[in-house]
Formats: C-alpha cells, sequence, structure tokens
C-alpha cells in the first residue's frame, strides 16, 4: 500500500489528482466529481478565498452539507493553511453559538440556511469579518461559486507538521462540547494507519455516513459515495437510502454508527439483502453488540471484515477489534457482563490503564500504569492525539497529562482494563459509574445483563441520591423497550431476576421505562445519561 508523504493533509489529494485523475472523487446524487475536478476546485475556492482576506491562520467556520462543496472547501482551507472550524448543526442553536464563542473564527462559510441559523441564533453577532455563502444568495453575504473548469493551481505556504490544521468539535454526550485541536501531523497520522493498518486505498469505493469520515476518502484515493440522509439522525436513517448506492456503485467499504448498522441488518436480514461487493465495514460511536454485528454479517460476503475501532475526537483510532474475534472469542465474557472488548492498540499508539482518579495530573509517570486486568482510568499517547482544546485550559488540565519528554498523553474519560492477549476492554465513561456505598458500578457490565432480554432495546444504569447512604448513589436502570413491546409487571420482575444472577448486578433494585433514550446527534448511538438520571432522580426520589 503506497502511503504518500507530506507535512500538509491537502498534499494527498494533489497527489492522487496526478495519478488517477480521471477516477471519480465524490458521487453524490447525479454529481460526479472526478479527482481532478476535485483538485481544480479547491485551488479555485482557495483563491477566491484569498482574495476575500482569508489567509494562513485564519479560522473559519464551515457550515456546508456534505457533497463536492464541502469536500473543496475544506481541503481549500487546509491547503491556504486556514482552520476549518468543525462543529456539528444537529448540537442545537444555543451550544453552536456557544462552540463559535470558544472558537472565535473570523470567516463563516456557509449555505443559506447555515446563514438563517447563524443570525437567529446571534451568533458572534458583530464579530465576523467576512460572509460567505454557498449554494445560493444570502443577504450581506458574498456568494463564491467552485468549478471544475482548468485555472491557475493555488500554491499555498509552507506548512509545518505542528500547525493547527483544524478544530473539530466533539459530539457533547457528556458535557458542552469541547474542540479539539487538531495538526497537521494528526491527520497525516490518522491517514497512514487507514492505509497501514486496513488496507484502504485506491481503487476502492466507500460510502461514509459520518461526514468529516468522508474526508480521509479523497487523502487515501478512495472514491466516496455520499448518500441521501440526514447525517444528524443515522439510527433513523432509510435502509434503502444505505444499501441502494452500496449496490448500484459497488462499494467496497462503509463507516457506520451502531445505531445505523442496527436499523440497516434488520431492514436487510428479513428482506434476504446481500451485498457481494463489501470488503470491510468500520462501526464506531459506541460499543456494538455481538447481536448487531452477528446480524449485519449476513448481508456480507464471508470475506468481508467488520472492524470496531475504539477512540473519540481527541484520539482517532486506539485500538480495533474483527467482528470475528468478537463473535468467536469475546461475546462470551462480554454476555457475563465483563465489559465490551475493543481489540489491540493501533500501531503507533500507547494505551495505559491508570488509577481512576477525577482530579487533573500534573505530570506522567510510569508508575500510574495499573497491572493487567485491573480495572482504571484509560490514556493513550500518539501521532493521532489531538495535543489540546481549543481556549480550554481547565479541559487541558483534567484531561492531558505531559510526559517528562514533552509528549501528550490523553485521558479518555473512559474506563477499561487489559487482558492477558494485549486486549482492551471498555467499562463505561468514567463520569457515569455509579458511586454506591458497596463500590462503583460500571455502566457497560450492568446494562448488557438486561440488554440480552428480547424485549429490551437498550438499558442505561444511572445513579440517584440514596437517601439511607448520604454522599452515595443509588444505582437505576432505565430500559428502552423494543418497538411494539408493552411494560409489565412480569416483564419488570423478569428483569430485576434477572440482576440477581451476577455478582456486579446483584445490588439493582429499581427499574424504570423509559420511551426513547436521549442520543447523541453525531452517532444517535451514545446515550445522555446525565439527562436520563435527572428523569429518574424525578420519579425515585
Amino acid at each position: 500500500m503506497t502511503v504518500v508523504a507530506g507535512e500538509n493533509i491537502a498534499s494527498r489529494l494533489a497527489y492522487y489528482a496526478a495519478i488517477q485523475p480521471t477516477t471519480p472523487a465524490v458521487i453524490h446524487g447525479s454529481k460526479v466529481c472526478r479527482f481532478d475536478e476535485l483538485l481544480r476546485r479547491c485551488d479555485a475556492y482557495a483563491h477566491r478565498l484569498t482574495g476575500l482576506g482569508v489567509a494562513r491562520g485564519t479560522r473559519v467556520a464551515l457550515m456546508v452539507r456534505p457533497g463536492v462543496e464541502f469536500f473543496a472547501l475544506t481541503f481549500a482551507l487546509l491547503k491556504m493553511g486556514a482552520i476549518p472550524v468543525m462543529i456539528d448543526p444537529g448540537m442545537g442553536l444555543h451550544h453552536v453559538g456557544l462552540c463559535l464563542e470558544e472558537a472565535a473564527p473570523d470567516v463563516f462559510i456557509g449555505i443559506p440556511l447555515a446563514h438563517v441559523a447563524r443570525v437567529w441564533g446571534a451568533w458572534r453577532k458583530g464579530a465576523w469579518r467576512t460572509l460567505v455563502s454557498i449554494q445560493g444568495y444570502f443577504p450581506g453575504a458574498r456568494l463564491l461559486r467552485g468549478t471544475s473548469r482548468p485555472g491557475e493551481p493555488f500554491v499555498g505556504p509552507k506548512i509545518s507538521s505542528e500547525d493547527v490544521a483544524a478544530i473539530l468539535f466533539t459530539s457533547g454526550s457528556t458535557g458542552v462540547p469541547k474542540g479539539a485541536v487538531y495538526l497537521h501531523r494528526t491527520f497525516c497520522a490518522q491517514v497512514d494507519i487507514l492505509a497501514k493498518e486496513f488496507g484502504v486505498g485506491p481503487g476502492q469505493i466507500d460510502l461514509p455516513t459520518f461526514p468529516l469520515f468522508a474526508l480521509f476518502d479523497a487523502a487515501l484515493g478512495v472514491t466516496a459515495i455520499i448518500p441521501r440522509m440526514d447525517f444528524t439522525r443515522p439510527g433513523r436513517v432509510d435502509p434503502r437510502a444505505i444499501l441502494e448506492p452500496i449496490q448500484r456503485y459497488g462499494v467496497t467499504q462503509m463507516f457506520a454508527s451502531p445505531a445505523l448498522l442496527d436499523r440497516v441488518s434488520r431492514w436487510g436480514v428479513s428482506r434476504g439483502v446481500k451485498l457481494a461487493g463489501m470488503k470491510r465495514v468500520f462501526s464506531a460511536g459506541a460499543p456494538v453488540s455481538p447481536g448487531v454485528l452477528k446480524r449485519f454479517c449476513h448481508l456480507l460476503p464471508p470475506e468481508a471484515t467488520v472492524y470496531t475501532p475504539y477512540g473519540a475526537t481527541e484520539a482517532l483510532p486506539v485500538a480495533h477489534i474483527t467482528a470475528q474475534e468478537i463473535l468467536t472469542e469475546t461475546a462470551a465474557a462480554w454476555a457475563k457482563g465483563e465489559g465490551t472488548c475493543v481489540g489491540r492498540p493501533v500501531g503507533g499508539v500507547e494505551v495505559a490503564v491508570i488509577p481512576v482518579n477525577d482530579e487533573p495530573i500534573a505530570e506522567w509517570m510510569d508508575a500510574l500504569r495499573l497491572p493487567v486486568g485491573v480495572v482504571g482510568e484509560l490514556v493513550v499517547r500518539g501521532p493521532v492525539v489531538s495535543p489540546r482544546y481549543c481556549q480550554r485550559p481547565d479541559h487541558d488540565a483534567r484531561g492531558k497529562i505531559t510526559a517528562p519528554d514533552g509528549t501528550v498523553w490523553h485521558r479518555m474519560g473512559d474506563l477499561g482494563r487489559f487482558d492477558e492477549a494485549g486486549r482492551l476492554w471498555f467499562l463505561g465513561r468514567k463520569s457515569h459509574r455509579v458511586r454506591t456505598f458497596r463500590g462503583d458500578m460500571y455502566t457497560i457490565p450492568c446494562e448488557t445483563i438486561f440488554n440480552q432480554h428480547p424485549t429490551v432495546r437498550r438499558t442505561a444504569l444511572v445513579g440517584v441520591p440514596d437517601p439511607h447512604h448520604a454522599g452515595f448513589q443509588m444505582p437505576v436502570v432505565c430500559v428502552e423497550l423494543e418497538p411494539g413491546q408493552r411494560k409489565t409487571a412480569d416483564l419488570a420482575s423478569e428483569l430485576l431476576a434477572l440482576a440477581t444472577e451476577f455478582e456486579h448486578t446483584v445490588g439493582i433494585r429499581h427499574l424504570l421505562f423509559h420511551p426513547a433514550f436521549p442520543v447523541d446527534i453525531r452517532h444517535n448511538a451514545k446515550i445522555f445519561r446525565e439527562k436520563l438520571a435527572q428523569w429518574a432522580e424525578a420519579r425515585i426520589t
């Protein structure tokens, strides 16, 4: 597999435009954009944005729907040395406004609807230096049009691998979204790992259902098929919007959240759908149950591989495991509530388990490492780790640990352990552990026991104040049932009986049935347990 060198990630697009100019880079509906055309659009945008005063180091809020313009604009900004600020618009006007205040971009590039939201939400009112509209006119904004016609190539400034490339905001599933600072070397390291570790490269066709993941395609020489879907609601996607383009274009690879895999596999299996040309599937954003993996594998040819990479916006990928290894080796331990196995660390990424600590850790010491089998907090370091947050010194203090050699460990905010085979097991978020007077309870091990009941779609372990033990919490399991199932006294008794069969759930005495869990916008898979805890507290105490 050829891996292209270069400090600016945008150089990868230029490389593939030179060696495979007529290969489709992006297909979105009826639009087909070749690699050479994408590079020309990128250069045209770079020239025009330069004329509007955008330069190296300029922070640019980019709110454009996934498609050809999204690819061209992003790579244009990277090539210019400008800093795109990426925020999920689905998190709501208020949170988007907070993210923009924090990142403080000078330029806003968006479709007309994004400009309406900007005005309505009063985002950085009066602070914008330049407003740019794409795909339509908006009062007060300069109209920027792309072109695929030959033009003068754009020669960008010399970029250092340590220069800031972008600011990517987290989904905010455990609080206010934070802006992770990506350096150019961060992007390059991620692309190199996708090429080396998973064999992603030219000649392949990808269907990415997460827009930011799609950008890797152009840097890897891969054709991206952009599905027609609401990217903020992958769990509600029309399965035909995913399966039909896979079959029409001979898609060989896809990236999808567990919620999307669940929905699509239910529909596909019931209709006998087969995806003959698929070679690999990535699913991330939350743990994927063995049941969903097994069902989705029924759609795939035997030689296809399903990967469940583990990571976060601040560090991705960290580790990975295949569906085959899960189904044949780790599913039995998962079913007993021992956690979700997320595999072995990827090349170049170091993972350690340290004692659980909610306070800042000023300096890394090897003495912090816990032995194999002991549960603790997961920390990682390596080239894919974002070194800091944007304008968040408080979160840097709590989320980063500086080693004596100057490298940075990122505290994942997750609990886990290593097994004897060198595999990492995920037990849940550190902030979601329930602090009972008998000891801490972890979400994934507890929820797994209840999630295996055939009428249960998913559960969430939360803590409410314990009236009998001051300063401690009482565990409550919130239950969302499968569509069409109804709450009954017998069902509640069955679930509570399950809890008595395992040492780590025996203390659970309270169940609450919830109609539909609040979940994150990005993947529709991360449960907002903080909201459920407030909901449960109002009903228990």
